[in-house]
């Protein structure tokens, strides 16, 4: 017995080390770093314009509807969205917001799929919640027309349009087709093909409060009902819309109590008429002289509460004035309810995004406000109530911020850029002249003088975000028919929506050199440009091909200077950047309305508008209170 010994411990490790490689081998191999979601998913499309088996995808998740980011996305991808919407597979999908920017939670970041896996939730992705996208990366899929046998919920797809997507002020008064912003108007809602009315039964000054916070204006006022009514009754019109009714603290239209009119609706509203909202503009917005809006904002005071680091109007991190020290908030507790305040007290409409953790960058300085908790109606971020702050409750990567909903005013489609290799890039050209009725003149802008805050005011009219450059010679840009010089002396404070808001010479040009190498140009960072460290942000736009970026020094990033080559033409292999939308509707103002309330998202730039001024001296950018900059 004692023999057998060794021989009986031996066999019986090895009996053990079996059954031990038996059961690790049985166990799952699981398919994500993220665990699956607890709750049901549940699916839509969305987005115009579509059809019944193409949109933006769109999950409810957590009590809450939200989007996929098209980073990664894949066919695969779109095959497993596709079945959970109820199709069989899918034919392809859509990058860049394809179908409208949805506004509210992007849900899901770097999807990776197989193909076969049951639920979205069983790809790899970053995690729910966990993005670092903007809605204009919205995915979007097109599905086969073909249902999958005895799939029963048909509630996805849905026959009649349910929830809102985009609303208008349609102005009707002849002044107030010519002017820009539109302030007044009958509320139109995007139904299939065209737009239709809202009936105006039950309508109050909350709703109207909704309508002009969606159109980025802080305030309503009362509309001269009589005239539109007098005006309408010659109309054909489509009512779509009834029974609205809003708390007023709403951010969007769709987040209202509403009904639709169902099928034929020629005789719907016959007690009332559409609905005509009239807003009051911000300062920044109002009509008149510059001499006048300098005495508005003279007379309000010393503001207490700024935005900064963002690179459009209306956008950047919250800043309060708290014993004569600017200081940040801490993003604990903060929402669309506190960021709306703070939009409408600065002048301009409700919050279309609450931004966490230092999205817009981190500030410098005191922490003074946690736990901001607005109800929505106050007139000041200072009446809501909050708790003090210890340096041990937060830091500044926690600093809150928000994105604001402005008037549409046009102004970029009077400035456009020529000869780059992307549309970041290129040799400015400006529109003089534009009158009623006449064709702009285009020219150029001499380059003399011209630096970072010009450069930063150009591209925030194109809509570009940032500067990353300046440029006084655009020789190497020479692809244009357009010679002229039409505007010189141009020097910006850095805050400005737009060149004609900069000091500049006027009509009489002053400029050494007319020839067009002489033209300024620019270089813009992406509009959805992350802050994810220089290192990432060279790779992520190198890889997209669209800025000739080359880093420099440690927690820098240097410029080539183009060269003078003929024009790159983009790489086959490259996914296409869809282009913002030009021919907007001049005279309309214009607001999305997702179908899901927003949460969080991002915004940082590649550069801080807190940047030295050209190379030299400081100046900042993104105060957007009277008086701030």
């Amino acid at each position: 017995m004692g023999s057998c010994g060794p021989r009986a411990r031996q066999e019986l490790l090895v009996l053990l080390s079996s059954v031990w490689l038996w059961v690790g081998s049985a166990q799952p191999t699981p398919l994500a770093p993220t665990h699956g979601p607890g709750p049901q998913l549940k699916f839509r499309l969305a987005g115009y314009p579509r059809k019944h088996n193409e949109g933006r995808v769109e999950v409810f998740y957590n009590d809450e509807w939200g989007t996929i980011c098209d980073d990664d996305f894949t066919l695969a991808n779109a095959h497993v969205l596709c079945r959970h919407l109820g199709f069989v597979a899918a034919t392809g999908w859509a990058h860049s917001a394809k179908y409208g920017k949805g506004v509210g939670r992007i849900w899901l970041d770097n999807v990776n799929c197989a193909g076969a896996e049951k639920s979205i939730g069983d790809c790899k992705h970053r995690g729910w919640g966990n993005s670092d996208c903007s809605h204009e990366e919205d995915a979007g899929v097109i599905c086969k027309d073909e249902r999958i046998p005895g799939f029963k919920d048909s509630n996805i797809i849905e026959s009649e349009q349910s929830h809102v997507e985009e609303v208008r002020l349609r102005p009707v008064v002849a002044g107030g087709r010519r002017q820009l912003p539109v302030t007044e108007g009958i509320v139109e809602v995007r139904y299939r093909d065209g737009w239709a009315q809202i009936c105006d039964e039950g309508w109050n000054s909350q709703n109207s409060r909704v309508v002009c916070g969606m159109m980025g204006f802080p305030a309503e006022k009362k509309v001269n009902r009589n005239f539109y009514k007098l005006f309408t009754e010659r109309q054909q019109l489509n009512y779509r819309l009834h029974s609205v009714s809003c708390a007023g603290t709403e951010v969007h239209l769709s987040m209202c109590a509403f009904e639709f009119y169902r099928g034929n609706a020629s005789a719907a509203c016959s007690a009332g008429m559409p609905a005509v909202v009239s807003c009051v503009p911000g300062p920044l917005f109002a009509t008149g002289s510059a001499h006048k809006k300098k005495q508005r904002q003279q007379q309000q005071g010393q503001p207490r509460i700024r935005l900064k680091g963002g690179a459009k109007v209306g956008e950047g991190r919250v800043e309060v004035l708290k014993n004569s020290e600017w200081g940040t908030i801490c993003d604990d507790r903060w929402n669309l309810l506190s960021a709306s305040v703070v939009c409408r007290e600065l002048g301009f409409g409700s919050a279309k995004e609450a931004l966490t953790g230092a999205r817009m960058g981190q500030g410098t300085g005191p922490i003074h406000l946690n736990e901001v908790q607005c109800l929505g109606t106050e007139t000041s971020l200072w009446s809501c109530p909050f708790k003090n702050i210890t340096q041990e409750d937060c830091k500044h990567a926690e600093d809150a911020a928000v994105r604001c909903n402005i008037p549409y005013m046009g102004y970029e489609t009077l400035i456009r850029l020529s000869g780059g290799r992307s549309r970041f890039e290129g040799r400015v050209e400006v529109a003089v002249g534009a009158g009623d009725g006449e064709q702009p003149r285009w020219g150029l802008v001499c380059g003399e003088g011209w630096g970072t805050l010009e450069a930063m005011v150009a591209c925030r009219q194109l809509g570009l975000g940032f500067a990353n450059h300046g440029l006084q010679e655009t020789w190497y840009w020479d692809a244009s028919n357009v010679t002229e010089m039409v505007l010189s002396g141009v020097k910006c404070a850095g805050h400005e929506m737009a060149l004609s808001h900069c000091r500049h010479h006027g009509p009489r040009l002053s400029c050494r050199n007319t020839g067009t190498r002489f033209a300024a140009g620019v270089i813009c960072s992406e509009r959805d440009g992350v802050h994810r460290g220089p290192a990432a942000a060279h790779a992520v736009l190198r890889r997209r091909g669209e800025l000739p970026l080359q880093l420099g020094p440690p927690g820098q990033l240097a410029l080539w200077a183009p060269p003078p080559a003929p024009l790159l033409l983009p790489d086959p292999q490259q996914r296409p950047r869809r282009l913002p939308p030009q021919g907007r509707p001049a005279l309309l103002g214009l607001a999305r309305v997702p179908p899901a309330l927003p949460q969080h998202g991002h915004f940082h730039p590649l550069r801080h508008p807190d940047a030295q001024r050209h190379q030299g001296g400081g100046g900042t950018q993104g105060q957007l209170l009277p008086g701030g900059h």
